[in-house]
């Protein structure tokens, strides 16, 4: 039977049995074999046994909280909040003008130093011009400013800032610095504040006795009593 003769699918199954016959001949279905066995993909796909992750399982149990063996046997302690009342102690003050922060003169005390103040204004030299300050906490703590009435200041004092000179009754001398936009003493006013002890109530008489000088006479809120009892007597 010639080829021409055969039909289409038994040409067909003639060269699949031919080249089949010369792959074995070759050794082709082996070395197929060998390439995939040996591919990146396969080897990746096998992990050793020995790098496999060890799952640990992790169990909980309850202990026992470590306590002394002098209290263990005793029962915990119970917490609650409660009230106590502090036990203010009083400061003591040495002598009559150490007075606390929190001091305020009544309006009575205040009334009565500016009161005797006035007397001893009415007496001075008329020559020389005085004004009065009852005196408050910020004029003698906090921020020590001392602001003077404002048409005393345009009618005898400087008109530019300088440096004015205190004189208490001692004769004592302390300089003072005036700010004249302001009409008030500034750096200076808190050492001489300090030094005479002045409270809130104290009467101050200001007498200027040159245009840079003045003369200081202190009425203390605290001589109340001996005030009055002066004169009674």
């Amino acid at each position: 039977m010639g080829i021409a003769n055969l039909s289409y699918e038994e040409c067909r199954r003639k060269r699949v049995e031919e080249n089949k016959k010369r792959m074995d001949a070759l050794n082709l279905p082996l070395l197929s074999q060998a390439l995939i066995d040996s591919s990146p993909s396969k080897s990746k796909s096998k992990s050793s046994p020995s790098k496999q992750a060890k799952h640990r399982e992790m169990k909980k149990q309850l202990v026992v909280v470590r306590r002394s063996s002098r209290v263990a046997k005793q029962p915990g302690p119970v917490y609650a909040e409660v009230l106590v009342n502090r036990v203010a102690i009083p400061k003591r003050f040495s002598s009559a003008r150490d007075y606390p922060d929190h001091f305020f003169a009544s309006d009575e005390a205040r009334k009565n130093a500016f009161e005797r103040a006035e007397r001893l204004q009415s007496v001075l030299e008329p020559n020389y011009p005085t004004f009065i300050k009852s005196m408050v906490r910020s004029h003698v703590s906090g921020c020590f400013w001392l602001g003077l009435p404002s048409h005393f200041c345009k009618e005898h004092l400087p008109t530019n800032d300088g440096v004015m000179t205190l004189i208490d009754e001692g004769g004592d001398e302390y300089p003072i610095i005036y700010l004249a936009r302001k009409t008030g003493f500034s750096g200076g006013w808190k050492g001489f504040s300090v030094a005479h002890k002045l409270a809130d109530g104290d009467a101050v008489i200001f007498q200027l006795i040159k245009p840079t000088t003045c003369k200081v006479y202190i009425f203390r809120v605290g001589d109340l009593k001996e005030d009055s009892d002066s004169n009674s007597s």
